[in-house]
């Protein structure tokens, strides 16, 4: 189609030209899914999982920007309370899955306790092998009761990791992001590898399989992500009514009151 911007090979630098134009046709497809499950009240449940640094942030927020948030609504709770922590693991998590017409993503999810929990030591071993003896049946249960389940991992090279966590010391915009617990979490890369490894025998089912993004490159990944999110669900977007604004009423002898409020001051 003329005007638009040509398609990037796979092996060419995606410039920010290049993928705003591919974001904005994915955004169009995205408000085209959100009308749809609207429509048919479809429920829709998206986790994202990954390394610390892998870019989980920037893809929700790439998937969210141009939606409604009554329709995608973002879940990231906070570490459990001494109640959550006596309950069955999952159960915090489930009053947050989707009701008809929702699309919920999970920034970080149950399976915090196939790896954080795990390497870090804030569950045991056998805990840890008892959630994953029984999530997949957990998961099961959510797609019989209709919800569309999608579960992703972002993997991010130890070199791309080590550049982004020096990054965020350096760069006082990003600085929020980094935790103490970020910086135990890098020294054990190879106990998450074991951990994930684990934690995708246990959970890699054919009713809710794990699907992994490379995302050493930020702008590929979003568009990848999103590119198979809409393929994996079966949506139609309604048809669009050909809009026409109406005219606005008269003043009819309105006059603005003298000018008393507070105004922002124009610095720039």
């Amino acid at each position: 189609m003329s005007g638009e911007a040509e398609k990037p090979s796979k092996d060419a630098k995606l410039s920010r030209t290049n993928y705003e134009a591919e974001l904005k046709k994915l955004h169009g497809e995205l408000v085209g899914l959100q009308e749809w499950a609207k429509a048919t009240g479809a429920k829709i449940c998206i986790v994202f999982e990954g390394r610390d640094t892998a870019g989980k942030g920037g893809v929700i927020k790439a998937i969210t920007e141009r939606v409604s948030p009554r329709v995608f609504r973002v879940v990231a709770l906070p570490p459990p309370s001494d109640r959550e922590k006596s309950q069955m693991y999952a159960q915090r998590y489930l009053p947050h899955l989707p009701a008809a017409g929702e699309v919920v993503i999970f920034d970080r999810s149950w399976y915090n306790r196939a790896g954080v929990e795990r390497v870090m030591g804030f569950c045991t071993d056998e805990q840890a092998r008892k959630f994953l003896d029984t999530i997949s049946a957990v998961e099961k249960a959510m797609i019989d009761s209709g919800v569309l389940l999608l579960k992703y991992w972002l993997e991010v090279s130890q070199e791309e990791q080590t550049r982004r966590i020096e990054s965020r010391i350096k760069d006082p915009r990003k600085v929020w992001k980094l935790s103490p617990m970020d910086l135990k979490s890098y020294s054990r890369w190879y106990d998450y590898s074991r951990a994930r490894d684990e934690m995708f025998a246990a959970s890699d089912s054919p009713w809710a399989p794990w699907y992994v993004v490379n995302s050493n490159d930020k702008r590929r990944a979003r568009l990848n992500v999103i590119t198979h999110l809409l393929s994996k669900v079966p949506y139609e977007a309604p048809k669009r009514h050909k809009i026409k604004l109406p005219k606005r009423q008269k003043a009819e002898g309105y006059q603005p009151p003298e000018d008393t409020r507070h105004h922002v001051p124009a610095v720039y």
